[in-house]
C-alpha cells in the first residue's frame, strides 16, 4: 500500500494546531506539482527557485514539496544548510521531527544511505561546507543505484553560500565546485533554490547552473507581517521612530521594550525581544550592551519618579492586538518586577560570546550583534528593534536578511523600529523591488531588478561582470547602427503624432511596440530595454511614458549624440518617466543610405537596472 506522505506531514502540522499553515503548503505544494513535478522527465538536470518572504516559513513549504516529490517517485532528498554546524543539527532534528515517512541521513550516515538503497525515501541533511559535499559528491557519484535514479536537492538560502565567488578570475570556488558535481554528473535531477533574497540567483548566467529556469512564489499567511507593513509605499507607519541625535536614544528603546514586555508576559506570552543593530563591530556591541546596562539601572534607579511618566507616554501608544491592554498600574509592577528579575537578560552575539537559541526563548531579552544576526537565526516575538547599521556600500540582499523583524508571532499594535530616516528610505526601496520581483513572477515574466543609485542588489563577487549589463536611469541610450524591421510599419504606427508638437504622453504598450520593430546593433541592449518596460507594465499596467517624433533629421551616423538640444532638453525634463524620442533620419549621412528611424530612450532618473545576457 502506497503512503500518502504529504498528508501525513500535513496531518502533524493540524494536530498541532497550525490549520492555516497546513492549508498554505498544500496549496503551494499542489501547484508546484501541476507546474514541475508532475509532467519531469526523470532524464534531465532542472534548476528552480522557490521564493517567498523572509521569516515566512519556507521550511513548511519546502517540506510539503518533498513530500509530494516523494509520491511522484523522487526518493533521494538532499537538504543543504548554511555552513553552521547549530543550523545543521536544527534542520536535521527538525526533518527527523517533521519527516517521521522518510528515513534522514546525517553526515556521517553515508552507510546507511547505501544500505537503504532507496528502500524509503531518504533525506541527507549537509551544511555547505566544501570537505562535507566532497564526501558526499564522492558517495552519490559512485553508489550503483544512484546512478539510474533521480536526486531531489533542496538548497536552502542557495543565494548565501552555493554560488561561484570567484567567476570573476575564471575560476570556481569549492562549494560550488562540490554542489555543480552532485547535481550535474548522476543521471538526472531537480535543484530547488530556496531563499527570501533571491537577486544574486536572477542574475546568473544560465552557463553557470545556477540560474533558475523556473520561479515559484509562495504567499506568506495572513498573520504575517512583511515589507508591506513596516516599509508601505506611501507615508511612515506609526510603528517605525526615526532615530534623532539625542543622549537617551538607547533609554528610549528599553523603557520601550520593558512596557511591551510587561504587557505581553503579563498576558501569557512566555518571552519578548529586542534586537540591537548597530555594527559589525565587536567594540561597537560592548558600548550598546553596556548603554542599555546604564539605561536599565537608571529604571531601577527612578522606579518611583520619573520612570512613572516616561511609562505614562509609551502606555499611551501601546494597541494591543492579541490581548487586552493591562491597567496602567498592572503594567507599571510588572515593569518593576521585571527590573527586579535576574532573567532579564542583555545578550551579545557575535564571535566573542557563545549565545544560543535558549537564551532568548524565555523571559525580556535585550539581543545586540552585527552579522550573526542575520540568515537562519530566527527571535521569537521579537517586538522591539534598534537598526543603526548603515554599510558604506549597502547590497539590498543581506540588508533585507538582516532585518529579522519580519514574521508570525509579532503584535502588531506594539511594534516599534527606531532607525535612521535614510536607512528607512533604503528598506522602503528594497520593499519596492521585492514586490515588483513578485508580480513578475505571478505574471510569468522573467524578473528583471532595478535599485536606486548607490543600492547593489547583491555582491559583486558572485556577478559575471561580462554578463551582467547595468543601465542607468536618467542616461540617453541609442543604437549606433540600427536596422528597422519594417519602416512603413513605424511610420504607420507614428502617423498621428506630429513633429510640431514638443512631446505626448503615451502608453508604455506603444513604446514597446515601436521598439519591437527596432533591430538594434550590438551594444545596443534592446531586449534589456524592452524587459524593464515589461517590469515596469507589470508594476502597473496603466504606466506612461513620454514620446517624442522627429521627421526628416539630417543627422550624421557615429558622431557620438543623436538627439538636438532641445530634444535633449526635453527627454531631461521628465526626470521620472521613461522617454522614447524617434527620429527618422534622411539617409543621406549614413545609416546605409535608408530613411530609418533611430531611437532613444532614457529611463527613470536615479535608479539603476540589471540584467543578465
Amino acid at each position: 500500500m502506497s503512503v500518502n506522505y504529504l498528508d501525513n506531514y500535513l496531518d502533524k502540522i493540524k494536530n498541532e494546531g497550525n490549520i492555516e499553515l497546513a492549508e498554505s503548503i498544500r496549496k503551494t505544494t499542489e501547484s508546484f506539482d501541476e507546474k514541475y513535478l508532475a509532467n519531469y522527465s526523470f532524464a534531465s538536470h532542472e534548476v528552480g527557485l522557490l521564493f517567498g518572504n523572509v521569516q515566512s516559513g519556507k521550511t513548511g513549504q519546502m517540506f510539503g514539496i518533498m513530500c509530494q516529490a516523494a509520491m511522484n517517485g523522487f526518493y533521494a532528498f538532499l537538504l543543504l544548510t548554511t555552513d553552521n554546524t547549530v543550523l545543521q543539527q536544527q534542520t536535521l532534528n527538525r526533518v527527523k521531527r517533521d519527516l517521521t515517512d522518510f528515513l534522514v541521513c546525517d553526515e556521517t550516515d553515508s552507510g546507511l544511505f547505501i544500505d537503504n538503497q532507496l528502500q524509503k525515501p531518504v533525506v541527507v541533511v549537509l551544511k555547505k561546507n566544501y570537505r562535507v559535499l566532497r564526501l558526499w559528491a564522492n558517495v552519490f557519484n559512485t553508489t550503483q543505484f544512484m546512478q539510474g535514479n533521480a536526486l531531489f536537492i533542496v538548497d536552502d538560502e542557495a543565494d548565501a553560500a552555493s554560488l561561484n565567488t570567484l567567476v570573476n578570475k575564471d575560476k570556481q570556488s569549492s562549494i560550488n565546485k562540490y554542489i555543480s558535481s552532485i547535481k550535474d554528473e548522476g543521471m538526472c535531477s531537480i535543484y530547488l533554490q530556496v531563499t527570501g533574497t533571491p537577486q544574486s540567483l536572477l542574475l546568473q548566467t544560465a552557463q553557470s547552473g545556477f540560474k533558475p529556469n523556473f520561479t515559484h512564489y509562495f504567499e506568506p499567511g495572513k498573520s504575517y507581517l512583511g515589507g508591506d507593513f513596516f516599509f508601505p509605499p506611501s507615508g511612515k507607519p506609526d510603528c517605525v521612530t526615526y532615530l534623532t541625535p539625542s543622549k537617551t536614544m538607547t533609554r528610549q528603546v528599553v523603557l520601550r521594550h520593558l512596557a511591551v514586555s510587561a504587557q505581553l508576559l503579563g498576558t501569557g506570552s512566555v518571552v519578548s525581544n529586542c534586537l540591537l543593530h548597530p555594527s559589525v563591530r565587536q567594540n561597537v556591541h560592548e558600548k550598546f550592551a553596556k548603554e542599555v546596562r546604564e539605561a536599565l539601572d537608571w529604571c531601577r534607579d527612578n522606579a518611583d519618579g520619573e520612570l512613572v511618566s516616561e511609562l505614562q507616554k509609551i502606555y499611551a501608544t501601546l494597541t494591543p492586538s492579541k490581548n487586552e491592554l493591562l491597567g496602567f498600574d498592572d503594567l507599571y509592577s510588572a515593569v518593576k518586577d521585571l527590573l527586579a528579575d535576574k532573567d532579564l537578560k542583555v545578550l551579545i552575539m557575535n564571535g566573542k560570546y557563545d549565545v544560543t537559541e535558549d537564551d532568548y526563548k524565555t523571559g525580556c531579552n535585550f539581543i545586540i550583534g552585527g552579522n550573526t544576526l542575520g540568515r537562519g537565526v530566527t527571535f521569537p516575538t521579537l517586538q522591539t528593534i534598534y537598526y543603526t547599521r548603515l554599510a558604506k556600500e549597502p547590497q539590498a540582499d543581506t540588508m533585507w536578511q538582516h532585518s529579522r523583524m519580519f514574521g508570525y508571532d509579532r503584535d502588531p499594535g506594539m511594534m516599534m523600529v527606531y532607525i535612521p530616516q535614510e536607512l528607512y528610505k533604503l528598506f522602503s526601496d528594497i520593499n519596492a523591488t521585492n514586490n515588483s520581483i513578485i508580480s513578475q513572477i505571478k505574471q510569468g515574466i522573467e524578473p528583471k531588478i532595478y535599485y536606486p543609485e548607490g543600492l547593489s542588489p547583491t555582491r559583486g563577487v558572485v556577478l559575471d561582470e561580462r554578463h551582467v549589463n547595468v543601465l542607468s536611469g536618467g542616461t540617453n541610450y541609442y543604437p549606433s547602427d540600427p536596422d528597422n524591421s519594417t519602416i512603413e510599419e513605424i511610420t504607420k504606427l507614428l502617423a498621428g503624432f506630429s513633429d510640431e508638437t514638443t512631446y505626448y504622453k503615451v502608453s508604455l504598450k506603444l513604446i514597446e511596440n515601436l521598439l519591437d520593430h527596432i533591430i538594434p546593433s550590438s551594444e545596443f541592449r534592446l531586449s534589456t530595454f524592452e524587459s524593464i518596460l515589461r517590469m515596469m507594465l507589470a508594476d502597473n499596467p496603466g504606466e506612461q511614458g513620454i514620446l517624442v517624433v522627429r521627421r526628416n533629421r539630417d543627422v550624421a551616423q557615429w558622431t557620438g549624440a543623436l538627439l538636438s538640444p532641445n530634444d535633449w532638453k526635453i527627454s531631461n525634463s521628465f526626470p521620472g518617466h521613461v522617454v522614447l524620442t524617434m527620429y527618422q533620419v534622411t539617409g543621406t549621412k549614413g545609416w546605409h543610405g535608408k530613411k530609418l528611424w533611430i531611437p532613444n530612450i532614457k529611463l527613470p532618473n536615479g535608479k539603476v537596472y540589471y540584467d543578465e545576457h
